[in-house]
């Protein structure tokens, strides 16, 4: 006689992961659920491979809202409406979204800004207008406007435009507090533009107020119908954000992007991006740096 068993409610997992248990079910339906979402409301694309990233940063989302499912939380999120509706949209962006950044990453392109800026090539009597729409946790606009204070001057009215489309990561970035090992930072630079912590923010460094002043911190999402950017732009900063397109909206994003600049000015792309299919935009001029047409 076979020994008495114990039977016990099943956990599912996504498909994929070794047949670990989860705390959820997330059904190949729930994930083509959030593809077409995350899709519709923020033009990213997310691929078979991305399944177990999705579950593990939603669940914890489903731990917050007390929901049981993902069933139960994707039908809620597309019944949301008003105010509340919309926040838990933009909790469901946050979630979704990849932040990695460090000061003057892809340094060849702080270079590049130096020595346009010095030539005065977008000067015309003017300070120049600077859009850099993946702002993430700050470390990006800060170590454009420190080119900026650095060529320029920290008085010199030049400004710069910095939206993501994670409000939280926006919060840290207006906050501008670092941990004093960030990468990136030249001890000059350190010196010349960050506060230490003392005492119980000790470890912790500050940017200055004069240098965060140059900056207007504003959320954004590249995938509303029409852009309000005031003045155009003499430099676009948009890197590492369109490997998350796919190659419709990254042309949809580019003729936008396009419309907003300046003639002459200069875009900044990620080092895997690549956009010699719409020459009639852009063309290449030095090292992932294209220029308006």
């Amino acid at each position: 006689m076979p020994p008495p068993t114990l039977d016990l409610p099943a956990r599912a997992s996504p498909s994929g992961e070794g047949g670990a248990e989860h705390e959820f079910n997330f059904s190949a339906s729930d994930f083509e659920q959030v593809r077409k979402l995350i899709y519709e409301r923020a033009g990213i694309h997310l691929h078979e491979g991305k399944r177990a990233m999705v579950y593990s940063r939603l669940s914890r989302r489903l731990r917050e809202t007390g929901h049981r499912s993902f069933k139960a939380y994707l039908d809620d999120l597309r019944q949301a409406s008003g105010a509340q509706g919309e926040q838990e949209w933009q909790e469901f962006v946050n979630c979704l979204t990849t932040n990695l950044t460090a000061f003057f990453r892809e340094d060849h392109h702080f270079h590049a800004l130096a020595e346009a800026l010095r030539q005065g090539q977008f000067s015309a009597g003017r300070p120049p207008r600077i859009w850099c729409n993946a702002a993430s946790t700050g470390e990006e606009p800060y170590s454009i406007v420190m080119v900026l204070a650095e060529v320029l001057g920290e008085r010199s009215g030049a400004r710069l435009v910095a939206s993501d489309i994670d409000t939280k990561v926006l919060a840290q970035a207006r906050r501008g507090v670092y941990s004093a090992e960030a990468r990136g930072l030249s001890p000059e630079r350190l010196k010349r533009f960050f506060m230490r912590g003392t005492g119980p923010n000790a470890g912790q460094i500050r940017i200055k107020p004069e240098l965060g002043q140059m900056v207007e911190f504003r959320p954004f999402n590249l995938m509303t119908p029409s852009w309000s950017v005031g003045e155009s732009f003499d430099m676009v900063f948009c890197r590492n954000v369109m490997i998350y397109f796919d190659h419709p909206t990254q042309r949809k994003v580019l003729e936008r992007i396009h419309g907003v600049m300046k003639p002459q000015g200069l875009l900044f792309v990620g080092h895997s991006e690549n956009f010699t299919d719409s020459r009639d935009l852009f063309q290449l001029r030095g090292k992932t740096i294209y220029q308006r047409v």
